[in-house]
């Protein structure tokens, strides 16, 4: 990647950013100046990614079905070639990028941030680790399958190992060389993960669905379903009858939802940079904030420790509710698995929606001003909160007309009713609460208060009258040291700085409690749908009312958004508890 190669407009852009940084009292360059690069190349770059969606959609959900003359190989050739495209541009961009100093002339600090970054490569280990069991598991039986099926994973682990390295060092890169190219490249990019995305879904719902079969027929009328219509990996006629190939077939898909997730996490961060390319910062009005995580500073405990309960008690009904349901064909077992499960989410689900409003009414009084600022990684996150809870919004409207509809209604019929009610009233409330934390402007340090403070005639401990007696009646200001440089300290001031800190500190430590609550709260109800708990598929009213084709169809697309959601609302939420 050469650097001569600009383009016209960027670079005419460019030389009026620093011709007006020689001259300070000039005024700033026309909006229209620095936004041309939103026009023609970034239509390219959309049109390319939404042709490239379609065909990979299309392949996708066609190989999903048997008499569809579309196999699962056909599909991992598609999704090779487009992680091997992606990972050849990766390299020609770090390569083009390093050689050029003017290639990237600012940063977006917003974009990136360090626990983001820090999901990111957790969610990568995990989907490394699926790689390895993929691998392992094909390689039992090499001799009767497609070559693909093996390299596949094995492009796939480079494809998540190039990626991350990618995204760690240039998430908030601002780039101005190679416009054009570099939105193409970014695109094909998010398009790649939303396809590997799509083909985890669409594989690990059809594994469910064989595995909910399996359970309820014989072994031949299971393969004689599978003949009739229903799609089965090509793998399922090969001879998996080795210890330790159940165990890499099992435990990949186990490890599915880590890469679900990984996938989504770098679109998300993609799509913040392809916004980025072009993008000229100004640096006067784009106030850069070093926070600092401090997990057990200024909080009372409250928030962790009632978000640790809620965690461990949920791996508790998760456990329960997978050997009941998933292990047991007793009815009255699965009655119980159910019935607990929804008392657990309608507690927690509970307790989330009233801790939402309360840190709602918290942030009407807040005093911070809202950050108007633009900034695309929070327009992004606003944005994907609000797309992702549709997916739940779904499924809980479509169980509330199949409940008020069915007949005869039982207890736990009640209780879906109830849960469906409080999932999307904790959507609503957890989403106002998360939009209003985003717009905050972080907390100020106090240096002024802290200076006001050290000059208080050097006491360490100050009582409020000791002070009101030390100050003069005329009302005049104290005096500033002529060495100092420091400006005169109003003795309302001066009593104003004592006082006022502890009042916004109570508020913060609330929302940091609020917070840290819904996080934790978060990650369990992201853990227990992702890993098979699942009571669409196990309670018979949505199945009844809906019918065997069309529930299953709605949970398969809804689902996967749900959890995204929560997922990307625990990244939220921690960005919230360190902004308060």
């Amino acid at each position: 990647m050469g650097c001569g190669h600009k383009d016209d407009k960027a670079s005419l852009a460019s030389s009026q950013i620093v011709s007006f940084s020689h001259q300070p009292h000039q005024p700033p360059s026309t909006p229209a100046s620095k936004e041309v690069w939103k026009k023609g190349g970034r239509m390219f770059s959309v049109l390319l990614a939404v042709h490239l969606a379609l065909l990979a959609c299309t392949l996708v959900s066609s190989g999903a079905f048997e008499k569809i003359a579309v196999h699962d190989y056909d599909v991992f050739f598609l999704l090779t070639v487009m992680m091997l495209t992606v990972i050849i541009w990766i390299i020609f961009y770090l390569a083009g990028t390093s050689r050029c100093p003017d290639a990237i002339l600012c940063k977006d600090s917003h974009a990136g941030p360090v626990w983001l970054r820090g999901g990111l490569i957790l969610f990568a280990i995990f989907s490394l680790v699926m790689d390895v069991f993929k691998i392992g598991y094909y390689s039992s039986f090499y001799s009767c399958l497609s070559a693909i099926k093996i390299i596949y994973p094995i492009v796939q682990a480079i494809f998540v190992v190039v990626q991350t390295y990618f995204l760690w060092i240039s998430a908030k890169d601002c780039v101005h060389v190679h416009l054009n190219v570099t939105r193409c490249g970014l695109m094909l990019t998010l398009t790649t993960n939303l396809a590997v995305w799509m083909s985890a879904v669409t594989d690990e719902s059809v594994h469910k669905a064989h595995s909910k079969l399996k359970k309820n027929v014989t072994e031949e009328i299971f393969r004689w379903l599978l003949k009739a219509g229903m799609r089965s990996s090509s793998a399922e006629e090969c001879n998996c009858n080795s210890q330790i190939c159940q165990i890499f077939k099992n435990g990949y898909f186990w490890l599915y939802p880590f890469n679900i997730e990984y996938s989504l996490f770098a679109s998300a961060m993609v799509y913040v940079m392809w916004k980025n390319v072009g993008r000229f910062i100004d640096h006067h009005s784009h106030h850069i904030h070093h926070l600092k995580f401090r997990l057990f500073r200024r909080t009372f405990f409250v928030g962790i420790v009632l978000g640790l309960i809620i965690l461990v008690s949920g791996l508790g009904v998760l456990i329960l509710y997978e050997v009941q349901v998933n292990s047991s064909a007793e009815s009255s077992k699965k009655s119980q698995a159910l019935t607990m499960y929804y008392i657990f989410n309608i507690v927690c689900l509970g307790l989330m929606s009233l801790v939402c409003i309360g840190g709602s009414v918290i942030y009407r009084f807040d005093k911070r001003d809202m950050d108007r600022h633009k900034n695309p990684t929070r327009t992004l996150d606003v944005a994907l909160l609000m797309g992702a809870a549709l997916g739940q919004y779904a499924i809980s409207y479509y169980s509330i007309v199949a409940i008020v509809a069915s007949t005869p209604r039982d207890a736990i019929s009640a209780l879906n009713l109830t849960y469906a009610l409080l999932m999307i009233a904790q959507h609503t409330f957890q989403n106002i609460f998360i939009i209003e934390g985003l717009h905050r402007q972080p907390p100020k340090e106090d240096h002024k208060h802290d200076s006001h403070q050290k000059d208080l005639y050097g006491l360490t401990f100050v009582n409020i009258n000791a002070v009101s007696l030390r100050v003069p009646d005329s009302g005049s200001t104290l005096a500033p040291s002529p060495a100092s440089g420091t400006e005169a300290i109003h003795p309302s001031d001066l009593v104003r700085s004592l006082t006022a800190p502890k009042k916004m500190n109570w508020r913060r430590k609330f929302l940091r409690e609020i917070s840290m609550f819904l996080l934790l709260s978060n990650i369990i109800l992201w853990i227990m749908p992702a890993f098979g708990a699942r009571p669409q598929f196990d309670n018979d009213t949505e199945l009844n009312f809906y019918g065997d084709s069309m529930w299953p169809a709605i949970v398969d697309i809804c689902l996967p958004f749900g959890i995204f959601y929560r997922m990307h609302a625990v990244a939220s939420l921690l960005e919230v508890y360190i902004m308060s």
